[in-house]
């Protein structure tokens, strides 16, 4: 009766979401969006893509990056409705990282990547000028890069990282597995369900072991902080998208210990989770079968009406934000809430 009691207070509690499907114009899968407002944001994928909005997804129009049409832009991190990075993936010389400050008419390629080994999986901007990437681990050392003048981009030393497992690194499915608070904190999700941390602004690093599933093709997918300590971490197997078999965890000490959330838990695997900006800051996961919704810091869970995406973006003025995933398909979210 308890536990019936409990989810009906969940479900009463979930908020009423609106998607609005929007033309991107492409085909090809998106995996990187990015909300600067509820009137602008970009996007990113397969074939070279990179589109932006500047009218609340009304049109999208495209910003190419030139010599970069074969390139797959799994990550895209705007500031600005003039401002943006964007993220290839791939061994070697496919890893790249590139700038825009006039709207995407013209990219610079910032990082060029020229070892065989390094993958780039993903990035997270403070602002304009500070910013961190994750690739594969090399030859058992994590491989995490840092700009500080939002031009110029270097390898984080050796010795300041743990040592990383065999074959660790992070899945490049959302753009969202590196997670940035304040001038100082920064977590990022691997493979092994381990939690990379630093609280020092990068200078030192420590790693924590997750409950989370490990294996092939499991792992953390997305992580997630509202403020220095209160965290969560989604992900499961790709490969059976309908299981949710120990894929979400939550921290309340900074990503030092995380629990498994195992009663009311997310209803499939999430390859993305974000909090809502504003009062109480709920939050959804949401992957290529659905997503999910909580109130309570990622404790409890509850499904809500989403046909699925790879990737999701608040806008951090309010509670709209945009979805992208498989064929170009592409949405805009309006959050509101049920009344008790």
């Amino acid at each position: 009766m308890k536990s019936a009691i409990v989810l009906a207070a969940i479900v009463a509690t979930a908020p009423a979401v609106a998607w609005q499907a929007q033309t991107s114009g492409v085909t090809g899968r998106l995996r990187g969006v990015s909300a600067v407002s509820s009137s602008v944001a970009w996007a990113s994928g397969a074939n070279g893509t990179v589109l932006r909005t500047t009218d609340g997804g009304r049109s999208w129009q495209p910003r190419p990056v030139n010599g970069a049409e074969q390139l797959d832009f799994r990550d895209v991190d705007a500031i600005s409705d003039r401002v943006a990075y964007a993220l290839s993936i791939g061994a070697g010389e496919s890893s790249r990282i590139y700038k825009t400050a006039d709207e995407g008419a013209h990219w610079d390629l910032q990082f060029a990547n020229r070892d065989p080994k390094v993958f780039l999986d993903a990035m997270a901007f403070r602002d304009e000028t500070h910013g961190i990437a994750f690739s594969d681990s090399v030859d058992g050392r994590f491989v995490i890069l840092e700009t500080t003048n939002g031009r110029m981009w270097a390898r984080v030393a050796a010795e300041r990282l743990p040592p990383a497992l065999p074959g660790e690194g992070a899945f490049a499915a959302s753009g969202t597995n590196v997670a940035l608070f304040g001038d100082r904190r920064v977590w990022i999700g691997t493979t092994a369900s381990r939690v990379l941390r630093s609280s020092d602004g990068g200078r030192s690093w420590t790693v924590a072991q997750t409950p989370l599933a490990t294996g092939k093709a499991t792992g953390i997918f997305s992580i997630a902080f509202r403020d220095e300590r209160h965290g969560v971490i989604v992900g499961g197997n790709y490969e059976k998208e309908s299981d949710a078999i120990d894929n979400a965890a939550t921290t309340s000490d900074g990503g030092a210990t995380w629990t498994l959330v195992r009663d009311h838990g997310l209803s499939g695997f999430r390859s993305v989770v974000a909090w809502a900006p504003g009062a109480p800051q709920p939050l959804i996961a949401i992957g290529p079968s659905g997503a999910d919704w909580s109130a309570d810091d990622g404790r409890t869970w509850t499904p809500i009406d989403a046909a699925g995406f790879d990737t999701f973006s608040f806008a951090p003025g309010g509670g709209v934000g945009w979805g992208a995933g498989q064929g170009g398909r592409i949405a805009k979210l309006t959050l509101g809430h049920v009344k008790k």
